[in-house]
């Protein structure tokens, strides 16, 4: 059987290196191929699990620099059924492409919002009046060379020798271990791994709201490794919660506190249990 797994493209993208790493761990630790899928945004690439078009989705979650890819967190809360299989944690290594000679005719600069803000500072320092554009994604910015001479784009080495375009800048992001953590995302549910992550919403916006769903986890002694707020798009003021611990389903304290969590939230939903594995792609390539 051949695993198909979504991913978003176009083939350049640093989600792209992620999923590649994640099928030859596959194919080296479980004998299973996989047949790669693009998709031109990260919300489809979920959905395209959700509706069993994709056997699995590999989705950027959280940047060291920039922090959480809240179109991935809000995606996975408002479908049904998505279990995280795998963490993986890339290095992120940006290049500026350009097929100019020099920085001083560069006028635009294209790329993934992630990808502009990671490399604010150098950009500032080194290329102070152009003109910074968002794209879908690192590759898709790429496409920009091809019809604007003046213009620039942040990618990947790899991007740059699958496309056959040349680096002005190797190294662009303002910190050098710039990583990104992408999840694995099935149907499967699973419940052994040294991380659980879910998500809940409050029944009522009143003091102590979140205190009592955390106590839950501090009274276990069970650590808490990221927590974040993200607005329920009900109303202003109404936020969900998304929090990732460390422990697996399989120990008692854990299963005690999720036992007890309903008591203080509106909505649970546990998003998986599972492993970080960290990889290391040859011409790193979202």
């Amino acid at each position: 059987m051949t695993l198909s797994i979504a991913y978003l493209g176009p083939v350049g993208t640093y989600t792209e290196t992620a999923t590649l790493a994640y099928t030859q761990w596959l194919q080296e630790t479980q004998g299973k191929d996989s047949i790669l899928c693009p998709y031109p945004s990260i919300a489809q690439t979920l959905q395209a699990v959700a509706t069993q078009e994709a056997d699995f989705a590999v989705v950027p979650v959280e940047n060291s620099t920039e922090g959480s890819v809240t179109i991935t967190l809000d995606t996975l809360w408002q479908l049904e059924g998505l279990q995280i299989q795998k963490a993986l944690v890339l290095p992120i290594h940006h290049c500026l492409l350009a097929t100019v000679s020099s920085l001083e005719e560069i006028k635009t600069v294209y790329s993934h919002p992630q990808a502009l803000a990671q490399c604010q500072k150098t950009l500032e320092s080194r290329l102070p009046t152009v003109q910074l554009v968002p794209t879908a994604s690192t590759a898709e910015a790429l496409q920009s060379l091809k019809t604007e001479k003046n213009s620039g784009a942040i990618a990947s080495s790899r991007a740059s020798q699958l496309y056959n375009l040349p680096i002005l800048i190797s190294y662009l992001n303002d910190y050098p271990d710039n990583c990104t953590r992408f999840w694995v995302v099935g149907l499967e549910t699973t419940t052994e791994g040294k991380y659980l992550s879910l998500g809940f919403s409050t029944p009522a916006n009143e003091p102590g709201a979140l205190v009592r769903p955390l106590a839950v986890f501090a009274q276990r002694e069970i650590n808490l490794t990221r927590i974040e707020s993200r607005p329920t798009k009900r109303s202003l003021g109404e936020y969900l919660f998304f929090i990732d611990i460390e422990g697996s389903l399989t120990q008692s304290p854990v299963q005690a506190a999720l036992e007890e969590l309903p008591k203080y939230t509106e909505v649970l939903k546990i998003f998986g249990n599972y492993d970080v594995l960290s990889i290391q792609a040859t011409g790193n390539n979202k």
